[in-house]
């Protein structure tokens, strides 16, 4: 077993050197965002103005994502990543340098957000290449795991950690230390990592960008399970999106909420997700990936939005935050395998750009779509209900009853999509092909 594991070690050598100092950076990154979503919301106290945020910085895979990964199959991915990095911490710079100077506006973060998900657009193709280049395929289900592994990490330690920071120091020492995980990460890319080059990419520099464009859109056409898998995706990210414009909104302003309750649902979520990524990593290959996907989301669905909207304390929701994410990194890891396994390397900086247009294009409306819900329909629906309704019974008063309202609608039309993917008969022959 001992010797296994170190057959294992040196066959993910560079893999967990640049896994372990990206987190690291990704670390830094996650507390930023989370002191800045609290700032904005104390600041203007709106889901609209703090969901705005996340619409910013999903915009740029819109509209540009699938030029993004074009550009991935025919530049060096290791510049990319470095160019990349560094213009996002630029950005950390400017915002550090706003605060100083006590000039920082909402609109200033507006701003960065875009900039900082244009290079998000660009470096995430070459990300998702340069995972399959650096890892053998029969290793594919493990690194996916561990991938969700470091997310899970970071999604529990950043807002306990910025939290601390927020409250022992200052907005400026949240920055200086994500500033100092990006040099790390970057030192580290730089001199110890070598990415490998596509052996067959000679044809995909050479061709026009619009042609190699072309090539994601075709294969995807060519594969409909595929694509009807994104699709499926793109419907959850919705309503996902919605969700997480109204949770702040609710835990922050709900009797029994606050800032510090919205840390520790959050860091519940991240215990939650934890536990779903090292199952993930060490489970052996399930008998059906498609049909693990599909009772994964149905399950998160089905539990998560409706304790959240009938839960009046801490505890109940940080219960529905465990539900809704539990199984989200299995869900995750096998859909990453099924993409790795099926979509040759040479075109997967093409295909997954079109992918993340397709999957991800509902972010910024979900994420616009909840904060005007909340602000504009629920919250005002819910100020003018009589002591004795019904809707007061189920999610009782004040500010924060109507997102717990919306959550309620969200989880509802959530099952319905797993209901009807789940009636996809071109989904399903991925898993019969794989048996193949």
């Amino acid at each position: 077993m001992i010797q296994n594991f170190k057959i294992t070690v040196k066959e993910l050598h560079t893999f967990l050197i640049l896994w372990i100092t990206q987190s690291f950076s990704q670390l830094g990154s996650s507390m930023t965002s989370f002191a800045l979503v609290v700032w904005s919301y104390q600041e203007k106290g709106s889901a609209l103005s703090t969901s705005l945020l996340a619409v910013c910085s999903y915009m740029p895979y819109v509209l540009l994502s699938i030029f993004a990964g074009a550009l991935s199959d025919k530049w060096n991915k290791k510049i990319i990543l470095l160019v990349c990095d560094s213009l996002a911490a630029v950005g950390s710079v400017t915002v550090l340098l706003l605060i100083k100077s006590g000039n920082l506006e909402i609109w200033h973060l507006y701003l960065i957000n875009t900039f900082n998900g244009l290079m998000n657009t660009v470096q995430q193709p070459a990300a998702d290449v340069t995972m399959s280049l650096l890892v053998p395929q029969k290793h594919y289900q493990k690194t996916s795991g561990m991938r969700y592994l470091s997310n899970s990490l970071v999604t529990l330690l950043a807002p306990i950690l910025a939290s601390a920071l927020l409250a022992l120091t200052s907005m400026e020492a949240v920055i200086l230390f994500d500033l100092f995980t990006f040099f790390v990460a970057f030192i580290t890319l730089l001199g110890f990592v070598n990415i490998p080059e596509i052996l067959d990419s000679s044809s995909a520099k050479k061709e026009p960008l619009f042609q190699s464009v072309r090539c994601g859109l075709k294969y995807l056409k060519d594969n409909r399970g595929i694509l009807d898998l994104i699709l499926f995706l793109a419907a959850i990210n919705f309503l996902a999106s919605i969700y997480n414009a109204a949770l702040p909104a609710m835990l922050l302003s709900r009797k029994g909420g606050g800032e510090n309750v919205l840390g520790i649902v959050n860091a519940c979520t991240g215990l939650a997700t934890l536990a779903g990524s090292m199952f993930m990593t060490f489970m052996p290959a399930p008998k059906n990936r498609v049909r693990v996907i599909f009772n994964s989301l149905l399950f998160s669905m089905s539990t998560e939005n409706f304790i959240l909207a009938l839960g009046r304390n801490g505890a109940a929701w940080c219960l529905g935050a465990i539900a809704g994410w539990l199984f989200i990194p299995v869900m995750g890891a096998n859909m990453d395998v099924i993409f790795r396994t099926k979509i040759p390397a040479s075109i997967q900086g093409r295909v997954y750009a079109t992918r993340n247009s397709l999957q991800f294009f509902t972010i910024p409306l979900g994420y616009l779509s909840g904060g005007i819900l909340v602000d504009r329909v629920f919250e005002p629906f819910m100020k003018t209900q009589a002591g004795n309704s019904p809707w007061i019974t189920l999610f009782s008063s004040g500010k924060g009853s109507g997102a717990a309202m919306l959550f309620m609608l969200t989880g509802a039309a959530g099952v319905v999509v797993c209901l009807l993917f789940r009636r996809d008969k071109n989904i399903w022959q991925l898993e019969s092909e794989e048996k193949q």
